[in-house]
């Protein structure tokens, strides 16, 4: 019989001695260097850094939680001097976040999205606190399903409105397809050429499938079940090469999905344009030739469904945290986001690979930020329990 239990988890004080020599012939002294740490001038390890960060972020857990947990413990930990070092780590960690962003630009296709979250202003001494309406956007790479074996990534951004300034500023390196919904802020990227649209047929599906859980309409029910057909296509796609991927939609989803544009445009002449079936049939007639690149391209997916994903970790949290205290909290925020979730993304465990990271960034040469990303990391773990297996072997 086996009995899974719990030993608590403990923290340690580390005491870090630096030596004093003096020269009996000059009387100078030299005392040893203080080792690399992630905030100087202050009392936190790399692995507790990385703890406090992946609880925040990645388990949705506030800084007064986390203080009250810490209380239990016997630490007094408040939540503003946590909030202070995730500020200066946030700084200290942009550059593999940057990595990061470089890296999901570089594909042939990306997945972008954004969502709300909580902004608090400070009142005027007149009145309470407020909060505004911010925004996370997600920008996302994800080769799986098409077998690059190129590594998976997401980058956010943060910024205090949903102007169409921002996703241009975030897009004005990229060239290539983009997956997103009609939002029409990204029109003016889409207009230089240099991005080009991918619509989501999920989005599609999404609005006839609400009509027919809710009213029963056989039209809107029809229509779910020709999209459905779209998507067993894509099971047999799925990580397939790209050639592979063209090869099988242009044999059997190409039928179906003109098949269904000449469908939605028989139900269009027939049903009016101010129901909310109508209504859904225009969306999707308009997003249909903004879907069709995928018949023709096996790297991009018949939605946008990897930015959806991607988006949930900020949904879920903003519900515990309420808000973010600041503008500055907000970038720390997706800077947090894009390194907890990207290694997510590659089933690395994001506080180990924190820690790691933290413990060398410091005296990591800017321009080899690639060593610190975490399929190196897990490389690197691999490598080591090979080696271990192989002595033990021995």
């Amino acid at each position: 019989m086996e009995e899974l239990e719990y030993v608590p988890g403990h923290y340690i004080v580390n005491q870090i001695k630096r030596p004093r020599l003096a020269c009996t012939c000059c009387e100078a002294v030299v005392q040893a260097e203080m080792p690399s740490r992630p905030i100087p001038k202050s009392f936190v390890g790399p692995a507790l850094m990385a703890h406090i960060l992946c609880s925040k972020y990645g388990y949705h857990l506030p800084f007064y939680r986390q203080s009250q947990m810490f209380e239990n413990q016997g630490i007094d930990l408040s939540g503003s001097l946590m909030a202070g070092w995730v500020g200066k780590c946030a700084k200290l960690l942009e550059r593999v976040s940057d990595a990061i962003r470089d890296h999901v630009f570089e594909a042939q296709a990306i997945f972008m999205d954004d969502t709300t979250v909580k902004l608090l202003q400070k009142g005027n001494g007149k009145g309470k606190n407020k909060t505004k309406t911010a925004r996370l956007w997600v920008y996302a790479r994800d080769e799986k399903p098409w077998a690059s074996g190129v590594p998976p990534a997401v980058w956010y951004q943060f910024s205090t409105s949903r102007s169409a300034e921002h996703p241009n500023r975030h897009l004005a390196t990229y060239e290539g397809f983009a997956h997103a919904d009609a939002y029409a802020g990204y029109n003016d990227a889409y207009r230089t050429g240099r991005v080009k649209e991918m619509a989501c047929i999920a989005h599609v599906r999404r609005e006839f499938f609400d009509l027919y859980q809710s009213a029963k309409q056989p039209v809107a029910g029809e229509a779910v079940l020709r999209i459905k057909k779209l998507y067993d296509v894509e099971t047999q796609a799925r990580h397939h090469p790209a050639a592979e991927r063209v090869a099988l939609r242009q044999e059997y989803a190409l039928p179906i999905f003109d098949d269904l544009e000449v469908w939605l445009k028989d139900q269009q002449g027939q049903i009016s344009r101010k129901t909310p079936l109508g209504k859904a049939i225009r969306y999707a007639l308009a997003r249909m030739p903004k879907a069709r690149p995928y018949l023709d391209h096996g790297f991009l997916e018949l939605d946008n469904n990897t930015a959806e994903r991607a988006v949930r970790p900020v949904t879920l949290g903003r519900k515990n945290y309420l808000f973010m205290g600041s503008e500055a909290g907000g970038k720390s925020a997706a800077i947090a986001y894009t390194l907890i979730e990207t290694a997510k993304m590659n089933k690395v465990n994001p506080e180990a690979w924190l820690a790691w990271v933290l413990e060398r960034i410091q005296d990591h040469p800017a321009n080899r930020m690639g060593d610190l990303m975490p399929r190196a990391y897990q490389d690197m773990i691999d490598a080591a329990a090979r080696n271990a297996e192989a002595k033990s072997e021995a």
